[in-house]
């Protein structure tokens, strides 16, 4: 978490300097690649936690071997395992790409910035109609989510479990294609975005795959944050 936060002051301290003339090109240029070092602690924390979980994996099922109780949990782990998202999901899927309009029109100086980037009810969108359209794994970028995942933006930068990613954003599901297509094509936040694609040329574009593979989620199992019910 705190390496999270980090992060997102250095992402909205860069945000705010945008406006700055050429003069501080160097700070930005400084920041970008202080967010750069961020990202690489993140992934070696990553990684240690991968292997950690592989040993406590391993312990577990050796145990399980030689001990009805523990085999009996360990089932019960795995079909939970399963069914929050801990474990990759293969079958036919769809994936949508969401980019920026290109930077001849960001450069325009009578268009309001927001218009020209993609914003995260965007990206939230996309996934909401994934899973009304029967999607059962849902991938944004490199990353699995699962029920307390959150998408969160950042300026036109992708925040998502400790990472920081720039457009474009591809979000995969695996389901069936005719129905998360469909659903894509109702969804009203979906339809507003495709609007300023066509008046801004921001991009959009969905790919029916015959066999995609979405990895376990890797993050962790803690929640953060709760709100309780009105």
């Amino acid at each position: 978490m705190p390496v999270t936060l980090a992060i997102a002051g250095l992402l909205f301290a860069t945000g705010s300097n945008s406006a700055r003339t050429d003069v501080d090109g160097g700070r930005q240029e400084e920041l970008s690649g202080l967010v750069s070092q961020e990202n690489r602690k993140v992934d070696a924390y990553d990684q240690q936690v991968e292997r950690m979980q592989r040993e406590v994996d391993r312990a577990s099922r050796a145990r399980a071997r030689n001990d009805k109780v523990a085999a009996r949990a360990q089932e019960r782990s795995d079909e939970l395992g399963r069914t929050v998202g801990l474990g990759p999901a293969t079958g036919t899927g769809v994936r949508v790409t969401l980019d920026d309009a290109p930077r001849t029109e960001i450069g325009e100086g009578n268009i309001p910035p927001d218009y020209l980037v993609v914003h995260q009810q965007d990206v939230q969108a996309v996934v909401n109609a994934m899973w009304a359209g029967g999607a059962t794994a849902v991938q944004v970028m490199d990353q699995r989510l699962i029920s307390t995942s959150a998408v969160r933006c950042v300026g036109n930068t992708l925040l998502l479990n400790g990472r920081v990613y720039s457009p474009p954003f591809a979000v995969t599901a695996v389901g069936p294609t005719d129905r998360i297509a469909g659903s894509l094509e109702r969804e009203p936040g979906i339809r507003v975005y495709k609007q300023y694609v066509k008046t801004y040329g921001l991009g959009y574009e969905v790919e029916r795959l015959t066999e995609v593979t979405v990895p376990g989620y890797r993050g962790t199992l803690d929640l953060q944050f709760a709100e309780s019910g009105r």
